[in-house]
């Protein structure tokens, strides 16, 4: 099955994070090609000319998988608006065919995000693949992600070692046990969702802009909080000197009405300049 994507489109340098930070074991490269595992059946999704090859396909898995690779994001207009910015034109220039990934489920993204908070990404990636091997289902390379009901039968002890602090292990008890509508986020404005996140136990304002910004794609949403966009906005635009997140807040007026690609293209373009 073909999924069309626009052109430009790298799969290569779009996947890259699947690999440079290791695999969580429910998003899998393997091969040349990325496994996951979408309405019970393990697909694998591989460069294709004008798009990517989904096999099998149906349209469940074109959902996903689109969702994933990023085909919410409207590209084409965020590049003729960023080539007036000489920053950003610059790294499109170096990045053609980059297209950021999402993460296509509300609750694996939020543990996505409790997993990332205060650590590296490759330390996040490794107990997260703890997790998924210990509570999800095995297919052949991938790892269905574990369900919410699945991770309200387990308790702080059964996460703690898999190498999880007791502090996130609690706040991923806390998602799972929460009556938190993750469905209906998607209908929500972008204060009511991070009114919403935030109200949960150990999920502040990083974890709800990364929601925003990496499971439903809000052009808006820009994490001032988080290191890496504060580095990566401060070697392109301040010089390499040190911001806080207020400064790198306002900022983000700079970056309106693209304010969420902005923040991905410049933290893979940090990425490729380092």
């Amino acid at each position: 099955m073909l999924l069309a994507i626009p052109e430009p489109y790298d799969f290569a340098l779009s996947t890259a994070r699947f690999r440079d930070y290791g695999s969580d074991r429910a998003t899998v490269w393997h091969d040349e090609g990325l496994h996951r595992v979408v309405a019970g059946r393990e697909v694998r999704i591989t460069a294709a000319a004008r798009g990517v090859s989904i096999e099998p396909g149906s349209p469940e898995a074109a959902a996903e998988i689109g969702h994933l690779l990023g085909l919410p994001f409207d590209l084409d207009a965020f590049r003729r608006w960023a080539v007036r910015d000489a920053e950003l034109g610059r790294i499109l220039r170096a990045l053609p065919g980059f297209r950021p990934t999402l993460s296509p489920d509300p609750f694996e993204a939020l543990v996505i995000a409790i997993t990332a908070q205060q650590i590296s990404l490759h330390a996040a990636a490794a107990i997260r693949a703890n997790l998924v091997e210990r509570f999800g289902v095995r297919h052949e390379q991938a790892w269905a992600f574990p369900t919410r009901e699945r991770i309200r039968e387990a308790r702080p002890r059964h996460f703690t070692v898999l190498g999880f602090s007791r502090a996130k292990a609690e706040y991923v008890l806390e998602l799972a046990h929460s009556d938190l509508d993750l469905d209906a986020l998607s209908e929500r404005s972008d204060d009511e969702v991070i009114k919403a996140v935030t109200a949960v136990r150990g999920l502040g304002r990083w974890t709800a802009d990364w929601f925003l910004a990496r499971h439903l794609a809000r052009p808006h949403a820009w994490p001032a909080g988080d290191l890496g966009v504060r580095k990566a906005v401060s070697t392109f635009y301040a010089a390499g000197r040190p911001l806080s997140i207020e400064e790198v807040r306002h900022m983000s007026e700079r970056f309106t009405p693209f304010e969420n690609l902005s923040a991905q293209f410049l933290l893979m373009g940090a990425r490729m300049a380092g």
